[in-house]
């Protein structure tokens, strides 16, 4: 199986809220071998975005450090990729960024796309999503 965790699921982590114990078993998993996790770099971007603007340079570093170690593949956008975001967004009415998450796990049977943001809900027909728990 191969989870694909967006920003939101990550920051959940990083800030031990809800649902961050399921993402520290999925990422527990990956690096086990049991897994596989990916991040978009749309999302790995918006968390450095994240966590530069409460923490400070220093803290992105050590941080996306931290999160490297675990051994996730950052998958790079590309024109093709950006393409089928962009479809994504208007056909189901959701953000950008989030439409890369869906993006990731559209036509892979195997993927499911792990999330706190339940905008996307509007694509849980189309892709296997696993929403974590409310705050």
């Amino acid at each position: 199986m191969t989870y694909a965790l967006d920003a939101s699921a990550v920051l959940r982590y990083l800030d031990g809220e809800a649902g961050s114990e399921r993402v520290g078993e999925i990422l527990k998993d990956h690096i086990a071998g049991r897994h596989t996790a990916i991040l978009s770099a749309i999302h790995w971007g918006e968390v450095a975005g994240v966590v530069y603007k409460a923490h400070g340079r220093d803290a992105v570093d050590r941080i996306l450090a931290r999160l490297l170690s675990f051994g996730m593949e950052i998958v790079p956008v590309t024109g093709e990729r950006a393409l089928r975001a962009a479809l994504i967004k208007v056909r189901r009415k959701i953000g950008y960024a989030d439409a890369f998450g869906v993006e990731l796990v559209l036509n892979a049977p195997e993927h499911v796309l792990v999330t706190a943001d339940f905008d996307l809900k509007a694509a849980a027909h189309e892709v296997k999503i696993e929403f974590l728990p409310r705050k």
